[in-house]
């Protein structure tokens, strides 16, 4: 499968499930302060994992396409900020499917902030830490959320998966 069929439909989806989660917590009376909860003092909060999860496809896409990307270096503010930056986010993404992607087998360097450097393939890449880092950080926002006593269950998650519904 090449590599833009496993990004691109897993980052529009969880961008609709990040939505989705964000629109919970608008409603919850806490509202804005919901951004600084986090599961542990050492761990990013809400806010952060927003910010890392509207950059994150544009980081990929940099890589697998050359797309030129900078990403944000600030945290959103406030819910409805969060649900705007997720809603370009989601747009981009939809607008990317027209892009040439390098072959699976071409070499693509990571660089992390913590100073290491991998170099892998493209489709090790998608498969080793692309999609693998999304998932984290989408689940890390659900688990703050939870933890914060928000009502979410697997539907919040997998909403997409309704369309699979046998009738």
């Amino acid at each position: 499968m090449p590599v833009s069929a496993q990004t691109l439909p897993v980052w529009t989806q969880m961008l609709g499930v990040i939505d989705g989660l964000l629109a919970k917590a608008e409603a919850d009376p806490r509202g804005d302060a919901l951004l600084e909860e986090r599961l542990t003092e050492n761990m990013h909060p809400l806010a952060t994992q927003v910010r890392f999860l509207v950059n994150m496809p544009g980081e990929a896409m940099a890589r697998l396409t050359g797309l030129d990307w900078t990403s944000r270096d600030d945290d959103p503010a406030t819910l409805a900020e969060a649900r705007d930056w997720v809603a370009t986010a989601k747009e981009q993404v939809e607008q990317w499917s027209s892009r040439d992607f390098i072959g699976d087998d071409q070499p693509v360097e990571l660089a992390i902030p913590n100073g290491m450097t991998f170099d892998m393939s493209a489709a090790e890449y998608v498969r080793d830490w692309a999609i693998p880092q999304y998932y984290f950080h989408v689940t890390s926002a659900y688990a703050i959320l939870r933890k914060a006593g928000l009502a979410l269950g697997k539907a919040d998650f997998v909403p997409y998966m309704l369309r699979y519904l046998r009738q």
